[in-house]
């Protein structure tokens, strides 16, 4: 049996049960209540997170079954996304629908199905979810063809995609709201290409064809609502807007300086552009975070960093202390060379809490791991042990970053090694917000008083063995 139908079944078995249970009533014409629930297999943690865009509307626990469930008086029609950390995916109401979702946290978009009214226009969004991703997954080799055939090449898929969508249409008949979401999931994707090409292209083979492209190659954009409020938060569409604004200001830069003024340069142009092309002030501070949180983690270079918040702030409206670039430009300020690195927790193995403190007792290179990517956590252990031969001097900290310490405990023999100290992070969230951990690929190195000596390094830079010495 395969996975999919297996979660199938395991579905219509938790919808019969919790229908049974909730009794679920009659639907009335005027009535915009709502049912969402569902099973999570392998759970990684114990809740379910619905949101509407960033705003967290429940956060739903898990059963002793590892199912959930919850009943809206009033649910507005629209996108909404259900989060079982790391993952997240959308969900679309229209008035009345009730769902429920099959997960398996270990195969997440690949597990996930729809029942119940409603389920139709959600399993065609992840069926061309899955579609979409298969394809992304073919697309490095294609950047290296020349204009003819890529174009050629992303053109045939493409029209299948649109193919799919109206034969899906005409069959379900959605609303016109839900077809802004499904129209956008067949384009947005399609333009991200022939944005990313040309920078893809150069960097794959040195070619750069910029001034070659045909006067109508980006004839796309002209048709583009760069302002829909509906589509404020939908990945598609963000990412558009993010590929697109970094072509347009690469191309401005393409042959001009390099490191971190081409950086500070080309990234704050992003800003510039979004904040002419863009009115709508939720899409805008949406591109300005997702162009800032990029950068910010990529630069650590601290005037240019203060240079960049300073426009960020001139066109950012989001002014709360909540706003997360707020946050990750004072953990970068926090995290600048001399400085002790701020206190946080973990626990070992036995399940005891230590911090940082307890831990930095000499020189030290902390690094970091999941899981869920299980060849990063081997090679970065194998890295470690070589530096740890050649560097004794040094402590060498494992910080894994996931949440359920059972399955640390398992993954730890497959890479425990007594010469590296192996902890799990205690708060991910605490973690993050001061010592700005973003991505898996970061090192932190300090020196025989405790002081960052560089907190924005990576086991795999060519030159990190040179920040030992």
């Amino acid at each position: 049996m395969t996975l999919k139908k297996a979660a199938i079944l395991l579905f219509f078995s938790s919808l019969a049960v919790l229908v049974l249970t909730y009794c679920v009533r009659e639907f009335k014409p005027k009535d915009h209540s709502a049912y969402f629930g569902g099973e999570v297999s392998n759970p990684s943690s114990r809740f379910v997170l619905f949101f509407k865009g960033n705003d967290l509307i429940d956060t739903l626990e898990l059963d002793s079954d590892n199912r959930f469930f919850i009943k809206f008086d009033s649910l507005s029609p629209g996108l909404y996304t259900f989060r079982h950390e790391p993952e997240y995916q959308y969900v679309y109401f229209d008035k009345n629908d009730s769902l429920m979702v099959a997960i398996n946290s270990r195969d997440f978009d690949e597990s996930i199905v729809f029942s119940g009214r409603g389920d139709l226009k959600n399993n065609f969004l992840m069926e061309l979810y899955l579609k979409t991703d298969l394809d992304r997954g073919k697309m490095f080799a294609v950047f290296d063809y020349d204009l003819s055939k890529f174009n050629a090449t992303i053109d045939q898929t493409y029209k299948k995609h649109l193919q799919f969508y109206a034969d899906k249409k005409a069959e379900i008949k959605w609303s016109e709201d839900f077809d802004v979401f499904a129209k956008a999931a067949v384009d947005f994707p399609y333009y991200s290409k022939k944005e990313i090409y040309p920078i893809i292209h150069r960097l794959r083979t040195g070619e750069d064809i910029v001034d070659r492209l045909p006067k109508n190659y980006y004839s796309y954009r002209k048709i583009i609502d760069f302002n829909n409020p509906q589509l404020s938060n939908y990945s598609p569409f963000v990412k558009y807007l993010s590929h697109m604004l970094n072509n347009v200001a690469a191309i401005n830069y393409h042959n001009h300086l390099s490191g971190t003024d081409l950086a500070l340069r080309t990234n704050t142009a992003k800003m510039n552009i979004a904040d002419t092309l863009i009115r709508d002030e939720k899409i805008k501070n949406t591109i300005l975070n997702n162009v800032a949180f990029t950068y910010l983690l990529e630069d650590q270079n601290i005037v240019n960093n203060q240079k960049f918040l300073e426009t960020y702030h001139k066109y950012s409206t989001d002014k709360s202390q909540e706003n997360e670039i707020t946050k990750i430009g004072n953990a970068i300020r926090h995290m600048k060379v001399g400085n002790t690195l701020p206190e946080v927790t973990f626990f070992d193995p036995e399940g005891n809490k230590v911090t940082s403190n307890s831990l930095l007792k000499k020189a030290s290179v902390i690094f970091f791991w999941t899981d869920r990517s299980p060849s990063h956590f081997q090679e970065a252990h194998k890295k470690v042990m070589a530096f740890k031969a050649k560097y004794p001097n040094y402590n060498f900290i494992a910080v894994n970053v996931d949440n359920n310490h059972e399955d640390w405990k398992k993954a730890l023999p497959t890479v425990i090694h007594s010469d590296i100290i192996e902890v799990r992070a205690a708060n991910f969230e605490d973690l993050k917000a001061k010592w700005a951990i973003t991505k898996i690929h970061r090192t932190i190195i300090t020196d025989n008083d405790c002081r960052i000596k560089n907190a924005f390094a990576s086991l795999f830079d060519v030159d990190f063995e040179s920040k030992l010495k």
